[in-house]
């Protein structure tokens, strides 16, 4: 009951959002007010959905979506790749190139190539404007109806979407929004080129189509929401096994590392699945006599990382030292050693194995986050907000580096620029209210400098847009 409470107010939350807008005069959903609703999402996501939320999983999912990007020619939107903290077998796109991927559905895949075919796959839909065409098609002809769409999208067939879906039907406006055989088609057969550019292996597309179809089978009662929106898993398998079988002999992929992908699912299994059945699946990889040396060391990842959040951090430091031990020339390693150390309270072995990933790879924005929190419990805030800043500049919507900064400000005695931060935090938070009030707050501060109060009012002027339409 608390989970389909949950998902009635992120919906509650997206029909608000999106039914602030205009209705549009004709029923095509035009780039700029699909631009228009992605604004809007962009502010309120966090609020709608429970996400797997750190600078770690943010820059992995959000690279690879850079990477498949540069292979896709000219797009229309900005995307942004986010994973909900949620074990249905699901994934979605929305508005202005917002593309979400359930925890249930990554668990399911076995290699980077897998989540790239539905990445791309997601991208071809987005690029050829199916969503915008389902919409026109269904005669869906308001912003609130489409907010209804996209909830159905995301929320399938639970108790949630039809009891409030309910309204918008009554009323004659459709909220379907399964793409059709010739859309599926079309997103598969550009996913299936790009992932040939990209020098991947398309036969992860095939594979990630064979899971599609055995979840089908086996779930018959009730088929996940991806299978409903994405229909036709068994015709589109034959479609992109005939393509492969066209190319064999061809094929010019080369192996791929997989460890930075199973690094990423482990990561994401950790902080979403039941941690006891979990452990037990890593177990019994670990005691297969069939398993490679890869999975034995991959699994025994996974196991510290279970251990890192049932503050086992005894075992979990041992694990990862082991995993170290075997694969030493992965660096991003040391900055999860580094996260155990400071759950430890290690703070000063925490630094100095982030200095030694620092040195090599700036760039590494967990790593930078987790060293502004070993200065943070040192008490060294002035080199703290350093760090936080370089993370600002990377990832500016991460919510957590503003209530950071702000705390940092507000030991300062900087009441206003700690209002400041805290209205971000709030904003990106999709907390519009109190974000409002933060902002109020900096510009009634005296001491708050000139180009925070501009910048307060800027923010004002996002947060008006984004309540008013």
């Amino acid at each position: 009951m608390k989970r389909y409470l949950e998902r009635i107010i992120a919906l509650v939350i997206i029909v608000t959002l999106v039914g602030l807008a205009p209705v549009p005069r004709a029923a095509a959903f035009t780039i700029g007010e699909e631009r228009e609703v992605g604004e809007k999402l962009l502010y309120t996501v966090r609020s709608a959905f429970d996400l797997v939320d750190d600078p770690d999983v943010t820059q992995y999912i959000n690279e690879l979506g850079r990477q498949a990007l540069k292979v896709t020619g000219i797009q229309f939107f900005d995307y942004r790749f986010f994973v909900i903290n949620d074990n249905e077998f699901n994934a979605f796109a929305a508005p202005s190139g917002l593309i979400f991927f359930y925890a249930g559905l990554i668990s399911m895949m076995n290699s980077e190539d897998e989540l790239l075919s539905v990445m791309a796959h997601e991208i071809g839909h987005i690029s050829k404007r199916h969503l915008a065409s389902r919409m026109e098609k269904g005669k869906i002809v308001g912003m609130a109806s489409i907010g209804m769409a996209l909830a159905a999208l995301a929320f399938g067939s639970g108790t949630a979407a039809p009891t409030l879906m309910m309204g918008s039907l009554a009323a004659g406006q459709s909220a379907s929004l399964h793409f059709s055989r010739q859309d599926e088609e079309e997103a598969d057969l550009l996913a299936y080129g790009w992932l040939k550019k990209m020098g991947r292996n398309p036969e992860g597309q095939e594979k990630m189509l064979q899971t599609m179809r055995r979840v089908a089978r086996y779930r018959s009662e009730r088929l996940p929401q991806y299978l409903l929106t994405h229909p036709d898993s068994e015709a589109r398998l034959s479609y992109v096994q005939s393509l492969l079988e066209n190319e064999r002999g061809e094929t010019t992929a080369t192996p791929l590392d997989e460890f930075e992908f199973f690094r990423f699912k482990y990561r994401v299994m950790a902080q979403t699945k039941d941690q006891a059945s979990f452990r037990t699946h890593l177990t019994s990889v670990i005691t297969n006599p069939r398993s490679t040396a890869f999975a034995i060391n991959m699994a025994k990842y996974g196991l510290s990382q279970v251990d890192r959040l049932e503050n086992n951090f005894d075992s979990s430091l041992s694990l990862i030292d082991e995993v170290i031990a075997a694969m030493p020339q992965h660096p991003q390693l040391l900055v999860d050693k580094a996260v155990i150390e400071l759950a430890a309270g290690q703070a000063g072995q925490a630094q100095r194995t982030l200095e030694t990933v620092l040195k090599r790879d700036r760039s590494n924005m967990y790593a930078v986050f987790t060293m502004a929190k070993a200065l943070l419990q040192q008490g060294q805030q002035q080199e703290a907000e350093r760090y936080l800043q370089e993370l600002v500049v990377e990832q500016p919507e991460y919510p957590q580096v503003y209530f950071e900064l702000g705390q940092i400000a507000a030991n300062q005695r900087k009441n206003g620029v700690a209002a400041a931060y805290l209205g971000k935090h709030y904003l990106y938070d999709g907390k519009l209210e109190l974000a409002r009030k933060s902002f109020g707050d900096a510009l009634r501060d005296g001491a708050t400098p000139p180009e925070v109060k501009k910048e307060c009012k800027e923010l004002l002027k996002t947060v008006k847009r984004i309540e008013e339409g």
